[in-house]
Parts: C-alpha cells; structure tokens; sequence
C-alpha cells in the first residue's frame, strides 16, 4: 500500500490538490473485517492508497469479553488468511512460529486457541498496517461529492479525533463501513445505568465495581447464549462471595449445534446460494439454522456449568439457599428500584410458559446484559445518501456493494458495507469464519484485477 497523505486537522477540504478524491479506499472501522481486508490487499500486492479510521485508541477485538481461559468457537484454521492463501505471512500458524509457540500449541492438540491469544493474533497482524490506520477518529458521516449536478464520483467522508475533539474531512474513491455492532439494550434502563452493563463492558467494568474478590454482591446475569453462559461461569470462578442468577425466556441453556454438516452453513461458498433464495426462503433458512450461534451455549460449557451446579445441590438440598442459580422460562420484560432509598434493583419478569408477569423474589445489586447487538450504524453514517438509493433501504448486491441508483453514483465509485448483511448474506455475515475469503472478494470488488509489485510496510 502506497504512503498515507497526512489529514490537516479541521479541514473542509474534500480533495486532492489535482481535482482527485485524496484515497482510492477508506475504511472506516479497524476490526477483524477490515483487518482482513488490509491482508488481503498486501497478498494481492495492490498499490493503492487506502486509510482505515477506527474510533478506539488502539486495536481491540471484544476486549469486554476476554476472559480467562474462554476459547474461540471456531477453528483457527478459519483465520484471516488461511482458507484464503494458506501461505499468507498472515496466518496463524505463521503467527505462531514468529512468536516461537507453533510446537508448543500443538502439543495442546486443539483447534481452538484461547480468545486472549487469538486477540494477540489479530493485534499482530494490524501493527504490520499501523501507518495506515487513524485510531481516536471517529467517523460522524458520509456524503457523496458529484460535480456539476453529475452522479457522485467520490464521497467525503468526516471524522473528529476522540482525544482532540477535532474534526477531519478526507474524501475517497471507495468507502468501506465495517464498524461492528453496537450493545443491544432491549429493556429501557433510565435511571440505572451505573448498575446495569452490557456483556460487551463485563471484563472492563467487572474488576472495578467488584474490586475485591471478598465483596458480596447479588448480580442478575440476563440471556441464555454462550456471553451470557460464559459471564455466569466467570462470576462463580473468581468471585466467591457473590451471588449469580441467570435468567432466560427459554425453558433451559441449549447446546450450540456445530456437528459438521450443520457447520457447513458457514462455508464461503454458501452465500452465493443463500444470496440467491427468495427473501421469504432466506429468513426461513436463518430461522432453522438459528441453533449454530445464536441464543445457544458450547456442550463443553453447559457441562461445566451443570456440574458446578450439581455440586451445589450435593451440599445443599434447598435450590432457594444456592448461590448460584438459573432460572429458565423468565423473560425480563423490565427494571425498577427494589425501594425509593435503595441502590439495588428488582426485575419485572414475564413467564414464557404462560404470559404471568410478576417481580423477582430477589433484589440485585448489579445487573448484567448478554442481549446482542445491534447492526445498524452505517444506516445513520449514509443518511445523507439515501435519496441516492435504489429503494429507500440500504440493500447491498452480492459483493456487498451498497445499491445506489446508476445515474445517481459513477460505476467506479462506491460503499461496501460488512457485518450488517446477515439478511442478504447469512449468518455467517457477522463472524470470523468468512473474513480471509471475503476479504479477498471485498479487494476484487474494489480494486478488480489490478496488481501492482508489493510496497514495503
């Protein structure tokens, strides 16, 4: 990749000092996706001027939820590279060797790395792109730039510098939006934000309101998937004096259904088939495949839990007296004060068996969230384009690329969304197992056939 122009703070310029749009790509969000679009820009060898600017201080893939000893879900095999060009100085076999452990991890005879270590791998292979990354920038909008009443030929694209409080302008030939999920907060919580989180603050926020290991504390853990399953795990194991209930709408935790023809859904070459179903066929196969990764929780984790669980019921018969408790078929449909003077919190709960609302027996000091995520930002960062789309929804083709109307935005110019195309693309659109070959489709979607002799990093 070609050397990144400096951006001039407080800048309303759109363009180049020649007329033309200052980047041929930029990326805005410096996640595992784009992550695997810069890699495979450099295994192609393109020479293009590309800028990726991501709002955190530093590369951080789901640091609210490193926990210790929690493992990844899928094969490391499916790294950012690998299912690509297995001879990718990006894989994770070669991350392994550089860091002198490839004997020691086999030895571990697994395919799953713990999520610490995979984190380290992802933040590995962005160093090797750091000159080409603005981290502390924020993105705030996205604008098409046309000339003379013509179709848009590049669009301009504004930030602000989170430490700073500056604003930028850049423009580019070619926008992708990659920004990830936001925490999806389904109860309003008005009043009680200091004593509710979300799974995606737990590992941040946890060890600072439970700053000692000996506080007693009552916390509601709420969802029935693998984060909410791994945070009520995590409370028993190193906070002892604290007392757990998890609470789902479902009638119990229900394994995630990863046997290999199941797991197939998640092959790349599935979203041709998938992109081509009518819609009605599209949510109904999302509907029946919902059991690989949504509202479900790894075998292995579901017997440790069930075991510690027995465990309890071995010292002491009385289910009310355990410390640690789940509690199936009880939806919470609300929060409110246990009392006026009170910091602690009762839950409004709905039983799924029969429709009963009732209130927790229980009064809580804490309150944690695994509820999902919402996908849905780049929506407001093209708001301004809408009245340039096809059909007043940001629908993309089968490269991602978002539909604008022809007439209203030249051929090569363009903005690829990823991870927000799970309706179109299938459920794999949001996980790590299709990012080294979607990567490699997002470059030839872009930058076409071109290949240029690779630049040093």
């Amino acid at each position: 990749m070609a050397t990144v122009p400096v951006i001039a703070g407080n800048s309303t310029r759109g363009a180049s000092a020649h007329g033309q749009p200052q980047f041929d790509l930029v990326c805005i969000g410096f996640g595992p996706a784009s992550l695997a679009i810069a890699i495979a820009l450099h295994d192609r060898q393109i020479n293009a001027r590309v800028l990726y600017l991501e709002k955190q201080r530093s590369f951080r893939w789901h640091a609210g939820m490193l926990l210790p000893d929690a493992r990844m879900q899928i094969s490391f095999l499916k790294d950012l590279a690998t299912l690509r060009d297995p001879t990718s100085k990006f894989t994770f076999i070669n991350y392994l060797k550089t860091k002198n452990r490839l004997v020691s991890f086999t030895n571990l005879s697994t395919f799953l790395p713990l999520r610490e270590e995979y984190n380290d791998y992802m933040a590995w292979c962005a160093s090797h792109f750091k000159d080409h990354v603005r981290y502390g920038h924020e993105t705030t909008s996205v604008s098409g730039i046309n000339s003379r009443n013509g179709p848009v030929e590049c669009w301009r694209i504004a930030s602000r510098d989170t430490e700073m409080n500056q604003s930028s302008i850049i423009t580019a030939r070619s926008v992708v939006i990659a920004i990830g999920g936001t925490p999806r907060i389904p109860i309003p919580i008005n009043g009680l934000e200091s004593q509710i989180v979300h799974s995606s603050s737990y590992s941040t926020a946890i060890p600072q309101i439970l700053n000692t290991t000996h506080k007693s504390l009552s916390i509601a853990v709420i969802g029935g998937g693998q984060s909410s399953a791994e945070i009520f795990n995590d409370l028993q194991s190193r906070y002892q004096n604290t007392s757990v209930s998890l609470f789902t709408g479902a009638s119990a935790l229900k394994p995630s259904d990863d046997s290999p023809f199941v797991n197939e859904v998640f092959d790349p070459e599935r979203v041709d088939t998938f992109y081509q179903l009518p819609p009605e066929s599209r949510q109904q196969s999302t509907l029946s495949d919902r059991a690989t990764n949504y509202g479900v929780v790894r075998p292995e984790l579901l017997d440790r839990l069930y075991e510690a669980m027995y465990h309890q019921r071995l010292h002491e018969p009385d289910q009310s007296k355990w410390r640690f408790k789940i509690l199936p078929w009880r939806e919470v449909v609300g929060f409110e004060k246990a009392s006026a003077d009170s910091d602690q919190i009762r839950l409004r709960l709905k039983d799924t068996s029969n429709g009963e609302l009732s209130m927790s027996e229980a009064n809580f000091d804490l309150v944690i969230l695994g509820t999902g995520y919402e996908r849905k930002g780049h929506e407001m960062l093209l708001e301004s384009t809408r009245p340039l789309l096809q059909d007043d929804n940001f629908a993309v083709e089968r490269n991602y690329k978002v539909r604008y109307r022809k007439d209203a935005v030249a051929e090569n110019c363009g903005v690829w969304l990823q991870g927000c195309c799970e309706d179109t693309h299938g459920l794999g659109d949001t996980l790590l197992s299709m990012l080294a070959v979607r990567g490699g489709e997002m470059v030839d979607s872009i930058f076409g056939s071109q290949t240029q002799p690779r630049a040093r990093l």
